[in-house]
Formats: structure tokens, sequence, C-alpha cells
């Protein structure tokens, strides 16, 4: 057994977080500390899952904003974040962490279909599971599937490892009066639009009182600390 607060987590990590500084792209160096930090965790026995966005590759409204059908740009942003799963795995397996990808959109050279039973099969043995291509539909975000599978896998919570420390009540990086809220409802954060997560992927938590930690993934060691029940970044929760 683990001192940690939480046995079983999905960290969500966005797209643009691979990117690092270059802002497009894959930056090895940021994927291969991102790799040291969930084989920490792995290490003390936590169950990791990963749901990976494709911000840094391409995202679903870009097309749409180029006249493009919506269906269409959305499956692309979803095979864009199988190029980062991939990614991720072969970082992982070079730490020695024993890694499967699961994806939405069936192609078996690449990855494993998702099927629930197996997921949580690979959890149950210590290894940490992928979760690419969204749920398999346009119209949803990689934060819904975030919050569909942590469902699906009762996870304990959901790590947000994004570039910024946290939920704040203005764009800090243009306010720098912007506070950072410490706690959330999911109601507060629906009600003021603060933008963490869409309406759809903040209802699913809300109804099955699945928690999230909103913190800054540019600050070595804050995924331990957030699986160690250390305060960190905005906790967001019921009422």
């Amino acid at each position: 057994m683990t001192s940690a607060q939480y046995q079983r987590i999905i960290l969500k990590l966005s797209g643009e977080a691979l990117a690092g500084s270059k802002g497009f792209g894959i930056d090895p160096e940021i994927i291969t500390a991102i790799a040291k930090e969930v084989k920490e965790i792995a290490d003390i026995g936590v169950e990791v899952a990963i749901v990976v966005g494709a911000g840094n590759i391409w995202r679903g409204v870009i097309g749409t904003g180029m006249g493009m059908d919506r269906a269409t740009s959305d499956y692309m942003g979803m095979l864009g974040t199988v190029i980062n799963s991939l990614a991720l795995q072969d970082s992982l397996e070079k730490q020695g962490v024993d890694t499967r990808v699961q994806s939405a959109i069936e192609m078996r050279e690449v990855a494993e279909p998702y099927i629930r039973r197996r997921a949580l099969r690979h959890l149950e043995k210590g290894r940490v599971v992928i979760f690419a291509a969204g749920t398999g539909n346009p119209y949803f975000s990689t934060d819904t599937c975030a919050a569909l599978r942590a469902a699906e896998i009762e996870a304990d919570v959901i790590l947000m490892a994004k570039k910024v420390d946290g939920v704040y009540d203005d764009d800090p990086l243009e306010n720098p009066n912007a506070k950072m809220f410490k706690e959330l409802a999911y109601m507060e954060m629906l009600g003021q639009g603060l933008g963490v997560m869409d309406a759809t992927a903040t209802s699913l938590c809300m109804d099955n009182k699945i928690p999230i930690i909103v913190f800054g993934i540019t600050t070595p060691g804050n995924i331990k600390k957030a699986v160690m029940g250390e305060k960190i970044g905005t906790y967001v929760k019921g009422d």
C-alpha cells in the first residue's frame, strides 16, 4: 500500500503543455520530465491513467474557423491525441514504465481498442494506461473524455495539469491582479464560466462526485504533490 491520498487517478495533460515554450509540436525535455514524474507516482503504487489533448498539433475550432466541417476537424484533433499518446508512451517506456495506449478510434496497428475491463486490468497490474482519440466522437472535448473515463474506471480524482498554476478569476498572463481560487464548487465553475473544463465535462464530474485538482505542470514535483494530498493549485468539488 501507498500513503498517497489517491489510489487511482486520471491525469489530464493539455497538448500545449507538451509543446513547452515552442507552442507547437512536442518538446522532448518536457515529455521526458512528465514521464519521470508519472514513474515516481506509479512506483509507489498509484494506478495512473492519462488523457492527452492535441492543442500542440491541431484544435477542432481551428478547422471550423477555416470553414472546415466540424466533425472532420474534430476527428483530426482526435488523431492528434494519438500522436501525443504514442510519444508519451515511448517516453514512459524509456523510464521503465509498462504502458498501454487505448484508442477510442480503432487502429490496432498502433494501439489497443478502448475496452473498459481491459483498461481496469492493466491498471490493477500496475501499467499506465493512456486513453487516446478522445471519446471517439466529434463535438466532445478531451476534457469530456477525461471526465467520462474517470467515471468509467472509478478514478478517485482528475488531475488537470496546465501551464498556469490554478484557476483564476481572470487571465493571469494579462492581468497581474488576477486572483487564484484555492477551492471551487462545480456550480461556481459553471456559473462563472471560468473555462477550466467545458460544461459537459464539469457536469459529468459533478454527477459522479469526481474531484478535480487544477495545477501547473511546469513546476517539478507537482504531480506527486497533488497525489499525496498537498495543497496546490485549485481544488474543485461539490458544494
